[in-house]
């Protein structure tokens, strides 16, 4: 009777254990159901950490922004290269030294080119020589032919008064038919000699004519060459070319530079134009004579679009701005500075500042203050045509209303915000 009394107790007391059990499980159960089903907890958010903007409406004006450097203006650039082969010999001015157009910079040699020169020269006087002695000479058998012409001429006017008297004579009587016929024949005769003198002296007039003119031709050859010679000679003294600063050297003493080789710029510190990176995405409306502002960090100047670069590289344009008005103190080549262009004006639109994470023509989330300021929602904003610093809203926001342009990334995962003040 023991044994049996003993087994119903044990059943119970494992009937009593699988009940609380389950007990217990079901409680875990409804209590995270429970949990779940409570409202988040709002996260607090310091108020002076964050970036509040007010939704205005009115006139937009809509800019790109780029950074850049000054660099001189093509024509007021001069790169000196090497005529010919040189050697550096001296170096008379350094980088950053103000040059006048006929400041020479260095002093370079070349044996070859000063030979040149010279023999270029002697070339020169031995051509002028030769049109001297050829112009003596043609001058001396013209003058003979001259002298023969003269004498025919002075034959052939006695000839013609003679026979004319003759005709006369012959007339009354006095003279016979073959006196007068040999007087007319001789008449006859010396003009013909005369024509053919007069031919000579002018055939010779022309061919000495051209016979010089090959001279000349031949001494304007040797005299260019001479020209040409001096021009590598000269150079050879290295000269600025225009008023300015020396700006880059990029030779040594004592340096072999062949022909062609850069020695040295130099620029003009006076005309400068502002070469603008713009971001491809911001820079397919720039356009021509489009107003600019170029802030060197020690004023602002005004300028217009003046080239556009087809090309993208590295994911910018270059924009080329020329500055108008004169230049601030410290506005010098390379100098890195920053460039806002200004595309057109939009009349009557709403608008806000730019958010951190904010493009143009997209949808975003962004936290709406309430008018208590203590709590922000996330809303849904589209927004329109973007500038440098402001943004115009499309849709889901009103004039007046206070936004966060901050980035709030961190908080995807909630739709409300505490903020502390």
């Amino acid at each position: 009777m023991d044994i049996v009394r003993d087994e119903s107790v044990k059943k119970k007391k494992r009937q009593k254990q699988i009940l609380l059990t389950v007990c217990a499980v079901a409680a875990v159960v409804a209590v995270t159901i429970a949990v779940s089903r409570l409202p988040k907890a709002v996260p607090n958010v310091d108020f002076g950490t964050v970036w509040p903007d007010t939704v205005k409406r009115g006139p937009m004006i809509v800019q790109v922004h780029g950074l850049g450097t000054l660099v001189p203006i093509p024509e007021d650039i001069r790169l000196i290269a090497a005529e010919t082969d040189v050697r550096v010999d001296r170096i008379l001015v350094l980088p950053g030294t103000p040059v006048k157009a006929d400041t020479i910079i260095m002093e370079l040699s070349n044996p070859t080119v000063e030979q040149q020169a010279l023999d270029a020269d002697l070339d020169l006087k031995s051509a002028e020589a030769a049109y001297h002695n050829t112009k003596a000479k043609v001058d001396s058998d013209l003058m003979t032919l001259k002298a023969g012409l003269a004498t025919v001429e002075a034959d052939y006017e006695n000839a013609k008064r003679e026979a004319t008297a003759n005709r006369e004579l012959a007339k009354i009587g006095v003279l016979s038919d073959t006196a007068l016929k040999a007087s007319l024949a001789k008449e006859k005769e010396l003009a013909t000699r005369y024509k053919i003198e007069q031919d000579r002296v002018a055939e010779a007039t022309k061919a000495i004519d051209t016979q010089m003119e090959v001279q000349k031709v031949l001494i304007d050859q040797k005299r260019v060459l001479s020209q040409l010679k001096h021009k590598e000679l000269d150079a050879l003294k290295v000269r600025a070319g225009i008023a300015g600063v020396l700006k880059e050297l990029s030779a040594q003493v004592g340096q072999r530079a062949p022909q062609g080789t850069i020695l040295a710029k130099v620029v003009d510190p006076d005309h400068l134009k502002a070469e603008l990176k713009i971001p491809e995405t911001q820079a397919k409306d720039i356009a021509l004579n489009q107003p600019a502002e170029v802030d060197t960090h020690n004023g602002v100047i005004k300028g217009v679009v003046w080239r556009r670069d087809p090309a993208v590289q590295n994911g910018t344009v270059t924009v080329d701005v020329k500055l108008e008005g004169p230049l601030p103190k410290g506005a010098v080549p390379d100098l890195s500075v920053d460039g806002t262009i200004t595309l057109e004006r939009l009349d009557n639109v709403l608008f806000v500042g730019r958010p951190a994470f904010g493009q143009e023509k997209s949808t975003v989330g962004m936290f709406k203050i309430e008018s208590n300021g203590k709590y922000a929602n996330r809303v849904q904003v589209e927004l329109g045509r973007g500038s440098v610093s402001t943004i115009v809203v499309m849709r889901g926001l009103r004039e007046g209303d206070q936004v966060i342009l901050s980035d709030m990334s961190k908080f995807d995962n909630v739709d409300r915000i505490q903020l502390d003040r």
